[in-house]
């Protein structure tokens, strides 16, 4: 019994975490062409109130789902969990038509705030999602907290697809009419609420099909007999207020610092004399920085994801050994990857920007932008080892350091370097909240970079790859694509990427900077692993 239901966790996983990459990719790629259509200023437009949508999915996805689904995998009784369900409903209902009613009733304040008042209209378009929060919160927990994670993954991918199609479809309308820029945001910004009606009814469908065949009342039935203290209002309401909040934020980091965006950096640019429009375009330049970082952390973090679990497993079991030793690997593995991303990013980087975006503007704000690859990854390994030992407060304390550090560095750094500052600020949060979780980590998770010169050789690889690929873009540039052209840049990054994945691949396999535990983990890692000069020095 026990093994089954550790095999249907470890399928349930695997499962959301394919999802979760699905969404990711989706929610990178659409950028692109969305931007191609409306330019940098419609850009801009869809940016300074993302970061609003943003919270709202974590509430949805990421945040009240994991906070309920652990309650109810702790409740065995199901009249109690059909309460919590219940009683969870009512309380993100309550919680989901405030922030609706905030959010639409204030838009013309929180537009003055965000130094556009142009901006009222898109704010009440995504404000219209938060209705739906409760109900996808609600059944996604509860049947993730039932190890049902196919109704989460399905209504996940469906909402994102939609929602991709419906922004994409509203960017067309714009290329065809060019009418105003904020009512094309509007449009866009009605892609979460369409997506979140999809997705509540993708759930609610599997919900009402479980309870048929089980042959049980909705939502009525089969009520505990005494009720539990777990389900009692008061600690129900306590424990969303404060554990269920945490999961949130922690689970909005980079959502938290693009939002701090939103109300500083145009109106910082303002503040230094910038022209309106002007600010506008530089803002929309500054934001293609958040599809690369999103790319590149899917890179940095993806190939670690079957880690998690099994350190949940291993603290669970009391089995220290082993869960330092998958922390370790988990660290050591996100390091490689998003320290390879970042130095190919850099390395080709105009070239990148032409191909994505259709010019080179912005390199250098851009060059900074992309090291929060590195560190956001890094951070979120960490978070997670944190995540798996049940600790959070040091987890918030570094996140409250971090977008303290954020927030100041746009006050004093964007009015001075524009763009550049905000650039800078957001390195430097990130940076403040790594080195608290660094400190606040035992010995051998801080240890691991001096492990086995693990950052010499990893420094040395970075290195590697950079002279390695941007020697190689010189001389297409020089030689052979002269034109400088959309298509050529296209080219050229594309023979780049694989010339530097071949090289860094054929470092790492090199100096063995993996144990061969780790490569088994990594997608056709079993395959790489008969190119290792000795397999056997690598086994720990």
């Amino acid at each position: 019994m026990e093994n089954n239901r550790l095999k249907q966790m470890m399928k349930g996983a695997l499962l959301l975490s394919l999802a979760a990459f699905i969404s990711k990719i989706l929610s990178a790629v659409y950028r692109v062409p969305f931007q191609n259509m409306v330019g940098n200023t419609g850009f801009y437009v869809y940016q300074q109130v993302y970061p609003i949508y943003g919270i709202g999915m974590t509430f949805a996805l990421s945040g009240f789902p994991v906070f309920l689904s652990k309650m109810i995998a702790e409740t065995p009784d199901n009249g109690t969990r059909r309460m919590l369900l219940k009683r969870s409903l009512v309380i993100l209902g309550i919680f989901g038509f405030i922030l609706f009613m905030g959010i639409y009733g204030f838009s013309g304040q929180l537009a003055l705030l965000m130094g556009d008042p142009d901006l009222k209209p898109i704010l009440q378009s995504v404000s219209w999602m938060f209705l739906w929060m409760p109900i996808l919160a609600t059944l996604r927990g509860y049947f993730q907290g039932n190890y049902r994670m196919e109704p989460t993954a399905v209504s996940q991918v469906s909402e994102q697809l939609v929602r991709v199609g419906a922004i994409l479809f509203a960017a067309y309308l714009y290329t065809k009419t060019k009418g105003d820029l904020y009512a094309m945001g509007a449009q866009a910004m009605s892609g979460a609420t369409v997506g979140a009606v999809l997705g509540s009814l993708i759930l609610l469908a599997a919900y009402f099909k479980e309870r048929r065949k089980h042959d049980a009342p909705l939502l009525d039935g089969g009520h505990p007999k005494q009720e539990s203290p777990a389900a009692q209002w008061g600690r129900l309401i306590r424990r969303y207020a404060t554990e269920g909040a945490t999961i949130c934020l922690l689970s909005a980091i980079l959502v938290l610092f693009q939002l701090i965006d939103s109300f500083t950096l145009y109106n910082g640019l303002l503040d230094g004399g910038t022209a309106s429009e002007l600010a506008k375009n530089v803002k929309g330049i500054y934001d293609r920085g958040q599809p690369l970082v999103q790319l590149g952390m899917v890179v940095g973090t993806g190939f670690s994801a079957s880690f998690i679990p099994m350190m949940s497993q291993a603290h669970a079991q009391d089995r220290q050994s082993e869960f330092t030793r998958s922390a370790v690997s988990l660290l050591r593995m996100t390091s490689v990857f998003s320290a390879a991303a970042v130095t190919g990013l850099l390395a080709i980087l105009p070239n990148v920007d032409n191909m994505l975006f259709g010019d080179r503007e912005g390199i250098a704000v851009l060059s900074v932008y992309i090291l929060a690859i590195f560190a956001a990854s890094i951070m979120t390994a960490y978070h997670s080892i944190l995540q798996s030992l049940g600790q959070y407060k040091i987890s918030l304390v570094a996140l409250a350091a971090g977008l303290a550090v954020k927030f100041f560095g746009n006050l004093l750094l964007v009015e001075p370097f524009g763009t550049m500052g905000a650039s800078l600020a957001l390195i430097a949060g990130l940076a403040a909240m790594l080195w608290v979780l660094l400190l606040n980590s035992e010995r051998a998770l801080r240890d691991v970079w001096f492990t086995d010169r693990f950052l010499m050789k990893l420094v040395a690889g970075c290195a590697v790859l950079y002279v390695t690929v941007g020697s190689l873009r010189i001389g297409l540039e020089r030689y052979i694509f002269t034109d400088g052209d959309r298509l050529t840049d296209s080219v050229i990054a594309s023979v780049t990427v694989c010339a530097g994945v071949a090289v860094f691949l054929w470092y790492i396999l090199k100096v063995k900077l993996f144990t061969l535990r780790e490569w088994v983990s990594i997608p056709f890692g079993k395959k790489l692993l008969r190119k290792l000069p000795d397999k056997t020095n690598d086994i720990k």
